[in-house]
C-alpha cells in the first residue's frame, strides 16, 4: 500500500496553488484585487448597505444590550460576496 502525496512538497507550496502563482518569483508579492471588486459591487448591494446602516443607527438607542444588526450584516456581505466571486475567481485561474 502506497500513501497519498502529502498537499504540500518541500517548498511549502499546496499543490492546489494556481500555476500562475507558483511561477512567480520570490521577491514578487502577489495582488489581491478583492477589495477593488468589494467596492465595485457595492452600489449593486446599496440596498443591503442602506438597511445595514439603518439597524446600526437603530442599535445605537438600544439599552438593553440585545439588539443586534447580524442578519443585516451577512446580508450585505453575501450580496458582495456573490458579485465579487466570478470576477475574483477568473483572475486566480
Amino acid at each position: 500500500r502506497t500513501s497519498a502525496p502529502h498537499q504540500y512538497n518541500a517548498a511549502g507550496i499546496s499543490s492546489a496553488t494556481p500555476r500562475h502563482a507558483r511561477n512567480m518569483s520570490d521577491d514578487e508579492d502577489p495582488v489581491d484585487n478583492r477589495p477593488d471588486l468589494e467596492e465595485a459591487c457595492r452600489p449593486k448591494c446599496a440596498a443591503f448597505q442602506t438597511a445595514y446602516e439603518g439597524c446600526i443607527t437603530r442599535i445605537e438607542k438600544d439599552t438593553s444590550g440585545e439588539a443586534h444588526c447580524t442578519g443585516q450584516y451577512f446580508d450585505m456581505w453575501s450580496c458582495i460576496d456573490k458579485c465579487v466571486a466570478p470576477t475574483l475567481f477568473k483572475s486566480t485561474k
